[in-house]
């Protein structure tokens, strides 16, 4: 199944909307352009249904949030429903602030969302509208190790089941469920949280994938993890090697992200089915 959704991005070459963080921008477009996708970066809500309208699909991101942003993602939400395009949502920083929290729950009131990607402690201010994160990083006391995973993945079902959307959940093990299927990824490296915006980038081609793979979503997400987590593991690899710093350990991850194949993905795949 993993063959035949890389290969379907690489043939529809899908056109991503993302209105996403200012920090992150030009890296979620590079990151789409790597998996064979094709990023589309507009905010303004005069222009948000239009350029919804002529893409696949559709990843709204509140990493740098603003009263602005808020009317457009909905504009831009509710086209894609209407047009039934897949969105995917990253509620970054969740938790952090209550205008973080009321537009999360404005966004899922009326937008129908296909995918909801984030770090635990983000997933926790969703499900409960309150949460321990640290700004836009997950909380300690929120880490996924295998003393915890199956409640973890029980949360993860009753979230997907709640909300109707994909749960993907990101750590040092990787959760994604539709509530009632669920993967454990095993895919990945710490080293990843010291480039700033490796969340964002996998939501981003979270959204390419589900765009050219829309009759699965499941195993789309599952997908887009483990490439970006396989990825990752390669890039410490030569950083390592060569003795380099993050800096080297960014370009690489998205190198790899470029290169990457089923070949290659099938030799440092780490999933498996709960």
């Amino acid at each position: 199944m993993f063959e035949e959704m890389m290969r379907n991005v690489v043939e529809k070459k899908p056109l991503v909307h993302c209105i996403t963080n200012t920090v992150t921008m030009n890296d979620c477009a590079n990151a789409i352009l790597a998996v064979k996708g094709s990023p589309i970066m507009a905010d303004d809500e005069k222009e948000v249904e239009d350029i919804t309208s002529i893409c696949q699909g559709l990843v709204l991101n509140i990493g740098t949030l603003n009263q602005r942003t808020i009317t457009s993602m909905i504009k831009a939400g509710k086209k894609a429903n209407a047009l039934g395009h897949p969105v995917i949502l990253d509620p970054v920083g969740a938790g952090a602030s209550p205008l973080r929290d009321e537009c999360v729950k404005r966004i899922l009131e009326e937008v129908q969302i296909s995918v909801i990607r984030g770090n635990m402690s983000e997933m926790k201010a969703v499900a409960f509208q309150s949460s321990t994160t640290r700004g836009v990083d997950a909380d300690e006391s929120d880490v996924i190790d295998e003393k915890n995973i199956d409640d973890m993945i029980v949360f993860a079902k009753d979230l997907s089941q709640k909300t109707g959307a994909i749960i993907s959940i990101s750590g040092a093990m990787d959760i994604i469920t539709n509530g009632h299927e669920a993967y454990v990824i095993k895919n990945g490296c710490p080293e990843m949280s010291l480039i700033t915006g490796t969340g964002c980038m996998l939501s981003a081609i979270t959204g390419a994938y589900v765009a050219a793979n829309p009759q699965n979503p499941l195993l789309a997400t599952a997908c887009a993890t483990t490439m970006m987590g396989y990825s990752g593991e390669l890039a410490l690899k030569r950083v390592l090697k060569e003795e380099l710093g993050t800096g080297s350990l960014r370009v690489y991850l998205m190198d790899y992200l470029y290169i990457m194949d089923f070949n290659h993905l099938q030799e440092g795949l780490k999933i498996e089915k709960r």
